[in-house]
């Protein structure tokens, strides 16, 4: 007996459902055809989040920096179907000179950071990971606040390569960018 494959709903129908989302709510598409909704962030998140950001405040070329876009939560288009929300995605200035004023973004970005959480660590694993790989994202950033750690993956050979692992309160030099972070502070106190 041969079935009638289900309708997958397109990204236009997928991305209407998101505008009407209500506000607190993040929608993704991960996967053709399938809504990824997540709640706002829990404190730990938010700090590790905030901590990325002003750590490369001096490179932020919105904020007078220079070398990189930095943007925080942009809805970005990757492989022509799928939407992702990373908590912060940058581009080269070299390679991007004027950021489009577009929502969605659909530049790939040149380095993205996830923040995880206990109710989005397994997507960003197993779902995110391999879709910036896929699109060509060169660096990925995972942070992790309750482990208190810190990744970095590279994509070669359309693979995610760790080249960085470190945690606690070290101060690290993390790729793509040349300065040194210290991750003192990013982590909640008493989350060791």
């Amino acid at each position: 007996m041969v079935t009638t494959a289900e309708h997958l709903p397109s990204f236009d129908e997928l991305y209407a459902r998101i505008e009407q989302l209500p506000e607190g709510i993040t929608g993704e598409i991960l996967e053709p055809g399938v809504l990824h909704t997540i709640p706002r962030p829990a404190r730990a998140h938010r700090l590790a989040a905030a901590t990325s950001a002003d750590s490369l405040r001096g490179l932020n070329r919105n904020l007078g920096g220079t070398g990189w876009w930095i943007e925080v939560e942009a809805e970005i288009m990757l492989l022509g179907d799928r939407l992702v929300v990373p908590d912060l995605s940058g581009w080269r200035v070299e390679r991007v000179p004027d950021l489009p004023d577009e929502n969605p973004l659909t530049l790939v970005p040149d380095w993205c950071c996830e923040v995880l959480s206990p109710n989005t660590i397994r997507k960003d694993r197993v779902l995110k990971l391999p879709l910036y790989v896929a699109a060509g994202v060169e660096w990925v950033w995972l942070v992790d606040p309750a482990a208190r750690t810190f990744e970095v993956f590279r994509t070669v050979d359309g693979r995610a390569v760790l080249t960085l692992s470190s945690g606690d309160d070290a101060a690290i030099t993390p790729p793509p960018f040349d300065i040194e972070i210290p991750l003192k502070g990013w982590w909640l106190p008493g989350s060791e």
